[in-house]
């Protein structure tokens, strides 16, 4: 689904346009919703906003779901995707800055233990997949090839899980992706019924910091669109785990 169509703006400027548009016949109470909802909007265009989505988003994974420091089983890297086509396979520049962010997340994970497998996972629709791709970055970052698994069908987290729940199978593994997609990603994996937790690595709430908490951003944008997005995945993924859940009762 394009991200615009999840965007609060999008849904401000329309609002803004039938309430434009219709003014004059609409009831009052009708105006003072659209009033409202305009408002809300503009709330999410915020960093205060935006920040509050962030917050409840990364709430949503338990707290027994995370890693403990103990814990050795494979890591997992979800990939983060491609800002363009890339060119080669050694074109990293395409890589999105989740994808490095993840990757040296990941890598850093494995090099507290040095031993097991480190999957990565994520197709793409280019010719040169990701994983391949993240593969060879994470060993520019000393992983050697012995320890890298690539999975490189999935073209989004569910499948990604379904498709390593084999290969995980009798092990703990440790799921590496970005703050705001951990609900999703341990859903996904918890639906494909495999034993994982997902790492700790950080927040991207950012706290108050003055008036331009208050002022609409394109940075606060982005970040409601991708908790927005997450939400809506969210509620697609337990549909999805209802409706697998009544085809196994029925069988």
């Amino acid at each position: 689904m394009p991200y615009f169509l999840l965007s609060p703006l999008t849904w401000g400027l329309l609002l803004a346009l039938v309430l434009l548009l219709s003014w004059r016949r609409l009831a009052r109470a009708w105006r003072f919703a659209g009033i409202v909802a305009g408002l809300s909007l503009l709330v999410l265009c915020m960093p205060l906003g935006a920040n509050t989505l962030e917050r409840i988003l990364e709430s949503r994974v338990p707290t027994d779901a995370y890693c403990r420091q103990g814990d050795t089983g494979p890591v997992v890297l979800l990939a983060g995707g491609f800002e363009h086509a890339p060119r080669d396979a050694g074109d990293f520049v395409a890589f999105t800055l989740e994808s490095w962010s993840r990757t040296r997340a990941a890598t850093d994970l494995w090099h507290r233990n040095g031993v097991g497998a480190l999957w990565i996972t994520g197709g793409g629709t280019y010719r040169f997949k990701e994983s391949a791709m993240l593969a060879r970055l994470a060993q520019d970052w000393d992983v050697p090839a012995s320890a890298l698994r690539i999975e490189s069908a999935s073209t989004t987290t569910w499948e990604s899980a379904f498709a390593l729940a084999p290969s995980l199978s009798g092990s703990k593994a440790r799921v590496v992706t970005s703050p705001w997609h951990r609900a999703r990603a341990w859903l996904a994996f918890d639906a494909a019924g495999v034993d994982a937790c997902v790492q700790d690595t950080g927040s991207e709430v950012v706290p108050f910091e003055g008036p331009g908490y208050l002022v609409p951003q394109t940075s606060a944008i982005e970040k409601a669109e991708n908790a927005i997005y997450e939400f809506v995945g969210i509620a697609y993924y337990r549909f999805r785990e209802f409706r697998n859940a009544r085809n196994v009762a029925r069988a």
